[in-house]
């Protein structure tokens, strides 16, 4: 589970003292979350220091999973849980998401 503390340093990474391969794991998800021409020869570098291909794929696999909702986002084709609501995630034990009731 997230806690304050870290989802603090969490937002700003950089500075924070965050081991360097969460940092590294932490701009992979940025570069692929808002710019994916950020994914360059470098950061490939620094993400094979700390990560084996195989959990480079895990990685980039599970950023991609959390972020499928953008595409309907930006069409406007997503449905409202509860139209005009934000509303809390909810996952069972699993990971998986539970809509609300």
């Amino acid at each position: 589970m997230l806690d304050e503390t870290t989802a603090a340093k969490v937002e700003r990474y950089e500075a924070s003292d965050l081991s360097e391969a969460h940092k590294v794991a932490l701009r992979l998800a940025d570069a692929l979350m808002t710019q994916p021409n950020d994914i360059t020869p470098g950061l490939a570098a620094d993400l094979r220091v700390h990560f084996s291909d195989e959990q480079i794929l895990e990685l980039t696999l599970d950023v991609m999973k959390w972020n499928y909702q953008k595409v309907p986002v930006a069409l406007r084709t997503d449905d409202e849980v509860r139209p005009g609501e934000l509303v809390d995630l909810q996952f069972d034990a699993e990971g998986h998401w539970m809509r609300p009731a």
